[in-house]
């Protein structure tokens, strides 16, 4: 529900077309998905300690790939 809301968002941005409202809504779930991703971060660095691999070679292992950078 969030990631569809937040790509309507991001779409609406795109076209020029975000109330302040939307934008400030924007912002939040901008924040919300920054601190999962710190989050997912951690738990995968501390996975990849408890395995005793590099944090790359876990990646590798669970055939995770960095998400694609959006503009």
């Amino acid at each position: 529900r969030s990631q569809q809301r937040y790509d309507d968002l991001r779409a609406k941005l795109r076209r020029e077309e975000l109330s302040s409202a939307e934008h400030k809504e924007l912002l939040e779930l901008v924040d919300v998905v920054e601190q999962a991703s710190v989050e997912r971060l951690q738990h995968l660095m501390v996975l990849s300690q408890l395995r005793q691999v590099s944090l790359d070679e876990l990646l590798q292992q669970l055939d995770i790939h960095p998400p694609a950078v959006n503009d």
